[in-house]
């Protein structure tokens, strides 16, 4: 069994939700990529660096995952350690080595106001800055145990409002452009 499929294994059987979010966060991410003509070895990287970028929830409390409240600054804390905590389960995996940018840095945001590193704008790898557009979006519109999915309509709203603060400009034209033909589909109806 290759080192994905493992990890991969590992996070269905830990918290079924996340096999399902990163294959959702696939497809939204492959669309913004494909957007900016990004070849097939690059779309092949982004795709596993999609499946594994919450791995390191895996560290995380189900009891904190599942939460159905807000959580308190504790468990905001621990919910914070998991790109940093991925990073360290996949770093000494050769073959994944090109997920570390996606794993590590899909919290960070525009403004830099994101975590664990705190950068900003293109000081973020592209990557990060692709995945975390992709995960928001899929957030959104994906029924949480806190609140019900919002229309991708509803989702674009925001994403237009957070552009050039939470994220990149570029990049949240790309994603709408791909929800706007169809690209990217309300996974509520897949």
């Amino acid at each position: 069994m290759s080192a994905l499929a493992t990890f991969s294994t590992a996070m269905s059987v830990y918290d079924p939700e996340l096999k399902g979010h990163a294959s959702r966060v696939a497809g939204h991410a492959e669309a913004i990529a494909t957007r900016l003509g990004w070849d097939d070895e690059r779309l092949d990287q982004l795709r596993v660096g999609a499946a594994l970028h919450d791995i390191g929830k895996l560290n995380v409390r189900p009891a904190v995952l599942a939460k159905p409240g807000r959580l308190d600054e504790a468990e905001l804390a621990e919910i914070r350690t998991h790109p940093v905590e991925g990073a360290w389960l996949i770093a000494g995996v050769p073959s994944l080595a090109s997920a570390l940018p996606y794993v590590l840095f899909h919290h960070e945001r525009w403004d830099g106001l994101g975590y664990p590193t705190r950068r900003a704008a293109t000081e973020i790898p592209i990557e990060g800055r692709i995945l975390a557009l992709a995960d928001a979006f899929d957030a959104m519109t994906s029924p949480r145990a806190y609140r019900t999915a919002c229309a991708p309509d509803d989702a674009l709203g925001e994403v237009r409002r957070c552009a050039g603060t939470q994220f990149d400009p570029e990049l949240a034209e790309a994603l709408e452009d791909a929800v706007t033909s169809c690209t990217v589909v309300n996974p509520a109806s897949t």
